[in-house]
């Protein structure tokens, strides 16, 4: 695909579901909203990130994720519930 105003070459890649060549600009095609993530078979592509097993950050009021025994995102440490 080329740059409507440079004429310069744009990475694409197809769409497991309904097949265009889309511009990666996320994990979802633009087109149909499917993972971009999941391979043609169905199956969740290496870089996919399982939820199941995250921990949640244990202040209320913070959206981080736990490694290491610390909040990625306010660095306080875990305290599991009791």
């Amino acid at each position: 695909m080329l740059c409507e105003k440079c004429q310069a070459e744009i990475e694409t890649v197809t769409c497991n579901k309904c097949g265009e060549a889309i511009i990666p600009i996320g994990n979802y095609c633009y087109l149909c909203g499917a993972d971009l993530r999941l391979k043609s078979n169905g199956e969740e592509g290496e870089d996919t990130i399982d939820l199941s097993s995250r921990i949640l950050c244990s202040d209320g009021t913070c959206i981080g994720v736990v490694e290491n025994g610390v909040c990625k995102l306010c660095g306080k440490p875990y305290i599991p519930e009791t």
